[in-house]
């Protein structure tokens, strides 16, 4: 992969930080701009880590612990994603009662300890269990993150930040199966556990010695049922929001079935088990490079052009895609074709999420998990149901990412009442 200059980020003036009123042992300065950008994005990664280690060892987990089919392998993934969606239900409210860092830290210590319990299970059944806590736990950083996001930017302005979160983010699964890989070569599957467990304690560390408090005081809200349910239904209500998160969740729901089923379409439709590091590297390096222009182009052109223009491209490229799976389609072929959809979903992700964000900064923590946990849901459910149809060939994903692409535009479509490439929002900037 070509070598890349590194991303210009945000002034110091644009990532404001609100009053605090936490203990004295809360950190009293906050990360400057690169530091709060590799720190959310690392945050982030953990999840990543949780996911992308395993794929080299999926066959060998199932084996281990018998799996009822080939495809069933798929499920270890899956499983984490459903506690991802649920997760992040709880994770939300929660910070936007106790604040951000107490629950960014508590769930570092709970992924932690899932982590070393993981490799203890003795039935599949019970790996799945503990795959779906160790999603549930995991939820925090991605729902969390986002909000702490939110405190401090907002508008095209959070996009470039998410954008450049999101770019450093990318690097974890171009070398995480490597690294899985490569654990495997000298030490049994159960070990990448630990390797997670002991980067989630130095994580903890960090955001422990560093992050202080982002939540405004006055932001604070009650843990209650009542405005707990009152603010899950603004955010389905609103039009333009329920519209990107959904059409997000499809896209994203492309990209979820190529992970489910990336080692057996490497490993089985093209028998090149021995380099699927070496081809999964490739195809995340196009959601990097796509991130990495992102936030340089949301800023000029803003977050719904770039969008919007980069699903319509996803579709054509599913077309191309589907067209290829159907003739003869060789390796590298795919890779290419993946790694330029996956860059396209580089360009939406980003973005969907910051403007369907956009309407709910005074309640940012909840609105930000109830957005990730329908996401997060429908995605794992697409991504399954595309997995799960694995026939020992490429075409199936082929057409997951047709429909996925179609559906999503129809919901942005009706989002914006048939007006696309607007930008209600530009920046003020210097």
């Amino acid at each position: 992969m070509p070598r890349m200059p590194a991303p210009t980020l945000p002034p110091v003036t644009t990532l404001t930080t609100t009053p605090t009123t936490a203990p004295t042992t809360t950190p009293t300065t906050t990360p400057g701009p690169r530091e709060f950008v590799a720190m959310m994005a690392l945050v982030m990664a953990l999840n990543a880590l949780a996911i992308d280690t395993m794929l080299p060892a999926l066959p060998a987990m199932a084996a281990a612990l018998h799996a009822p089919s080939a495809n069933a392998q798929q499920a270890i993934i899956s499983f984490y994603f459903f506690g991802l969606a649920f997760g992040s239900l709880l994770h939300g409210p929660l910070a936007d009662r106790f604040g951000r860092r107490r629950i960014i830290l508590s769930a570092v210590v709970a992924y932690i300890f899932v982590a070393l319990a993981t490799p203890m299970a003795q039935s599949w059944t019970m790996l799945l269990a503990m795959r779906f806590l160790h999603g549930l736990c995991g939820a925090a950083m991605g729902v969390v993150a986002t909000a702490v996001v939110r405190d401090r930017t907002s508008g095209d302005q959070m996009a470039r930040v998410l954008s450049l979160i999101f770019l450093i983010f990318m690097v974890v699964p171009i070398i995480a199966p490597s690294v899985g890989q490569l654990v495997l070569m000298l030490l049994p599957w159960q070990a990448i556990f630990a390797l997670l467990a002991t980067l989630a304690a130095a994580m903890g560390l960090w955001v422990w010695l560093r992050l202080g408090e982002s939540l405004n005081p006055d932001d604070r809200l009650p843990l209650r049922l009542a405005p707990m349910l009152d603010s899950w239904r603004q955010v389905s209500t609103h039009r333009q929001a329920i519209a990107y998160m959904i059409g997000s969740s499809l896209a994203v729901g492309a990209n979820y079935g190529f992970l489910n089923s990336a080692q057996q379409i490497i490993a089985v439709s093209f028998g090149r088990a021995d380099i699927f590091a070496l081809c999964f590297a490739c195809v995340a390096a196009g959601i990097a490079i796509s991130n990495f222009w992102n936030a340089r182009l949301v800023l000029r052109f803003g977050a719904r052009r770039v969008s919007q223009s980069a699903l319509i491209a996803f579709l054509l490229l599913s077309f191309i895609q589907f067209y290829m799976a159907n003739n003869a389609e060789s390796l590298w072929g795919f890779v290419a074709i993946v790694s330029l959809n996956m860059g396209m979903i580089g360009f939406i992700g980003a973005n969907f999420s910051s403007i369907a964000m956009q309407p709910f900064g005074h309640i940012a923590g909840t609105a930000s998990s109830f957005q990730n946990a329908v996401r997060t849901l429908v995605a794992a459910g697409v991504g399954a149901i595309i997995g799960a149809q694995f026939d020992g060939s490429s075409m199936p994903l082929a057409k997951g990412y047709m429909l996925c692409g179609a559906l999503s535009l129809l919901c942005i479509l009706w989002g914006e009442k048939g007006r696309l490439f607007t930008r209600p929002n530009p920046p003020h900037l210097p």
